[in-house]
This record gives structure tokens, C-alpha cells and sequence, in this order.
């Protein structure tokens, strides 16, 4: 497979069909790519918000009102959209169900091995939190991997996507009740299909030559 021309093929999708909906399977394949992004030390410190229908979409658009009102079409137009979240804290609880899971999927030979795998992760949530001080960044890094795998996972598939960032983070907050588990919004991305209006997908790709963005050490 050659992985580059869907790196290459995709792009921020401007306008989105409302008449083409994405199947289910299609959508449960990205939401198990998504769960299964890489993060620092399998910290998984997300959470990811889908919504499908008219409703459930307006109730996002909420955050796009009134100094992001560019990016409301974009989101009641898709067919989906998916609220990548980070939490706002490392807490015990957390991290005791991560590593629960870890010891049930099976991956601890020994008693010394789940121990090791604790204190390794505690190691960095502390570094982050006590010497650092950037324990909030630190989770976010996590959540914009998972935002990679999304979008060169709908690519793909043959999902148009648009990340956005130009939104209310208080107001989605607020709507979607994140604030009380533990959680904040960091991006919003509408999938779907693109409509003839899409200005985007007529335009070339354009990136910095490899010259400038690689460093060959001898």
C-alpha cells in the first residue's frame, strides 16, 4: 500500500454533502482506530464524543456562535462529528482502570511486570505534574496523536474530515457537561462527505520541500 498518496490525497474538507450519511461500520472502524492511538506511556488520558444525528450535531455547533460562525456549516452539514477530549487531570482513578485493563487483556506475565508497568507511568505522570509543571500539555500531546490517527484513518476509508480548532472550548464544555467527568474539548472534527462546494479539494496540496523540514545526520 502505497500510505503517502492518502496523506497526500486528503485535506480540510470546506463543505460537506448533508444527503451522504458515512455507514456504521465505516464509523465503528474509525472510532476502534482512534481507541487505538498511541499515547505516552499507554496513558490514554482522552475521551472521544460522537455525534450523528441533527440534534446531536446542533448541540455542538453551539460552541461555533457568534465569533466562529464560519465553522457551523461544517459541522451541521456532516454526517458526523467527533469532540476529541483530554482530561484535565492524571488521577489515581484513572490510572488504576488503565492499568486494570492492561492486566485483563493480558499483558503482564508476572506480578514484577504489572508493578513495573505502574511505577513507569507514575514515573511520568509526576515528572509532568510535580517537576515540569505541564501535566495539562503533556495529556493534550496524547489527544492530538489520536487526532493524526483520525484524520489519515478517514483518509483511508474515503471519509472527508475537517479538524477545527475555532470554537468555544467553555461553551462545548458547558453543552456536552464535560467539565464534571473530568474532561475539556481540544478539537472538533466533522466527517463526511464533501459537497461541489468545496473550494478545498480543487486547490494543490502545498508543504515545505523536504530540504527544509529533514535533517540527515551522517
Amino acid at each position: 500500500m502505497n500510505l503517502t498518496r492518502f496523506a497526500k490525497g486528503r485535506h480540510s474538507t470546506k463543505a460537506f454533502d448533508p444527503a451522504r450519511k458515512i455507514p456504521d461500520p465505516v464509523i465503528d472502524e474509525l472510532k476502534e482506530l482512534v481507541r487505538f492511538s498511541p499515547s505516552s506511556v499507554n496513558s490514554q488520558p482522552w475521551h472521544f464524543v460522537v455525534a450523528s444525528s441533527d440534534a446531536a450535531r446542533a448541540r455542538v455547533a453551539k460552541a461555533m456562535q457568534p465569533g466562529y460562525a464560519y465553522n457551523e456549516p461544517k459541522v451541521l452539514r456532516a454526517s458526523h462529528v467527533m469532540v476529541l477530549c483530554a482530561r484535565t487531570d492524571m488521577d489515581e482513578a484513572h490510572l488504576n482502570a488503565v492499568l486494570a485493563q492492561e492486566e485483563a487483556d493480558g499483558r503482564f506475565a508476572s506480578p514484577e511486570a504489572k508493578t513495573g508497568q505502574q511505577n513507569t507511568r507514575a514515573f511520568y505522570v509526576n515528572l509532568h505534574r510535580d517537576e515540569r509543571r505541564d501535566l495539562p500539555e503533556w495529556m493534550e500531546k496524547q489527544a492530538y496523536l489520536a487526532l493524526g490517527t483520525l484524520l489519515i484513518g478517514a483518509a483511508t476509508l474515503e471519509i472527508d474530515a475537517c479538524p477545527m480548532e475555532g470554537f468555544d472550548a467553555a461553551v462545548l464544555d458547558a453543552e456536552l457537561g464535560l467539565r464534571e467527568k473530568g474532561l475539556t474539548s481540544l478539537v472538533v472534527v466533522s466527517l463526511g462527505y464533501r459537497s461541489g462546494e468545496d473550494f478545498n479539494a480543487k486547490l494543490p496540496k502545498s508543504r515545505l520541500p523536504a530540504a527544509a523540514v529533514f535533517t540527515e545526520l551522517a
